[in-house]
């Protein structure tokens, strides 16, 4: 269990690493390799637009990559998307300069970003159903929120490199080669995911199916006839998850800097203080919902979104230290809520021959709708309202539309994986 929890862990940080590294460096990425990069306004916007570039794909990656999980095993798709992300990561920070070839600085980037999208579609969806069926079914909850740790472990460390690097290097020199390193670094990163997932078994769920013969012939097919139900509310829940997620992990460095006037350094520390709490409480968090069910704390996290999200922000514009604080604060611990237990509601929507398929088609269709385009729009949004406070707006109205799915949910905590008998067996003898 530890072993299947470290390596799927592991892979998600490198991705929320990679996709971590872009939201910080941003400004230098505008600077170095977008055109008209010295405009203020533009070309950030055009930044994130890339950004958003690799959500585009992220559905076919799911479509391809998930099915293809539950018919050969969650194990070998996983080590595929850890050495596809860290090699396209690897490469952005070899990029040459728009200065030193034109526009072809910007179209390899987009090109990168899409390889990243299309192996992060088929990563987070078999890393989730990896742990949830090695799991044992009351603890479940606990066990996938390592999943989230490993998510926020990867801001952490990204956020973490890039304040260091901007405290060490002058800013010629950041603005140079220093915005290269994270990127560089996330090639050795990769390296170890894939050795800590080739060291693994496949799920005793999936062994289970391949020992009785159960593995369907046409995972994709099965999936979109029989379970499209499943389908529609996994993606009404990662509506509003994932533009939370978007909105307060990456979309927030650039918004302190540009909206409120922060320099980069500051801005970094305030959302590193504010993940670094996130990574304290979100184990617990998982366990909570092993004792009192998922259903409770996503609602009470939905609910939060509406109410609270335009406010926390009129605090993060009033440009003091106590309203940044405490908008963070706000935004953070509803969004913990999600983090400790999407996880592992997510794969219960799911029987075990279409898990992999099925939890990655419909989270990165609503990812690549609502969540990769969510810090472009809300970038949009400020700069043509004048409104700073706008992106409160925005996560709430998506936290609202998400409120049906939420509903709907079945509490999953303390039974079964639908399809598998496993982690109860497991249970029971130990």
């Amino acid at each position: 269990m530890r072993k299947a929890v470290g390596a799927a862990a592991m892979g998600n940080l490198v991705e929320w690493f990679d996709y971590g590294i872009y939201s910080y460096v941003v400004a230098y990425i505008t600077l170095n390799l977008i055109p008209g990069g010295d405009q203020e306004n533009a070309g950030p916007v055009f930044a994130l637009a890339i950004f958003a570039v690799a959500y585009l794909v992220r559905p076919l990656g799911g479509i391809i990559l998930g099915p293809l999980g539950d018919r050969i095993g969650r194990k070998k798709v996983l080590a595929l998307t850890i050495v596809v992300m860290s090699a396209a990561s690897f490469c952005i920070g070899l990029l040459p300069t728009y200065a030193a070839i034109g526009i072809a600085a910007p179209i390899m980037l987009i090109l990168l970003r899409i390889v990243q999208g299309f192996a992060t579609g088929g990563e987070y969806g078999g890393a989730a159903a990896f742990i949830a069926e090695y799991a044992p079914d009351r603890r479940r909850g606990f066990y996938c929120s390592f999943l989230e740790l490993g998510t926020t472990g990867g801001f952490v460390l990204a956020a973490g490199m890039v304040t260091a690097l901007q405290v060490t290097l002058s800013e010629a020199d950041m603005n140079s080669w220093g915005w290269r390193v994270p990127f560089l670094i996330a090639g050795p990163l990769g390296i170890v995911g894939l050795y800590l997932r080739s060291k693994l078994e496949d799920t005793p769920a999936f062994l289970a199916l391949e020992e009785k013969a159960q593995v369907s012939e046409s995972p994709l097919r099965d999936v979109l006839t029989k379970h499209w139900r499943p389908i529609l509310v996994c993606m009404g829940l990662v509506l509003f998850y994932n533009v939370a997620v978007y909105t307060i992990l990456f979309y927030m460095p650039t918004y302190l800097e540009s909206t409120t006037g922060l320099d980069s350094t500051t801005a970094l520390l305030y959302i590193l203080g504010m993940m670094i709490l996130i990574m304290i409480v979100i184990i617990p968090v998982g366990a909570l919902s092993d004792r009192i069910g998922r259903k409770p704390l996503i609602l009470g996290s939905c609910i939060g979104f509406i109410v609270l999200s335009y406010p926390a922000f009129l605090m993060l514009d009033s440009g003091t230290a106590l309203g940044t604080v405490s908008g963070l604060l706000i935004l953070g611990l509803l969004l913990v809520m999600l983090l400790g237990t999407m996880s592992a509601t997510l794969p219960a929507l799911f029987d075990t021959d279409v898990r992999y398929g099925g939890f990655s088609i419909g989270y990165n269709i609503s990812t690549s709708v609502f969540g990769g385009t969510a810090p472009a729009i809300l970038a949009l949004l400020v700069l043509s309202t004048g409104n700073n406070a706008s992106p409160g707006i925005y996560v709430a109205v998506a936290s609202l539309i998400s409120l049906g799915a939420v509903l709907l949910v079945k509490e999953s905590a303390g039974k079964p994986l639908p399809g598998s008998a496993a982690s109860v067996i497991r249970e029971k003898v130990a």
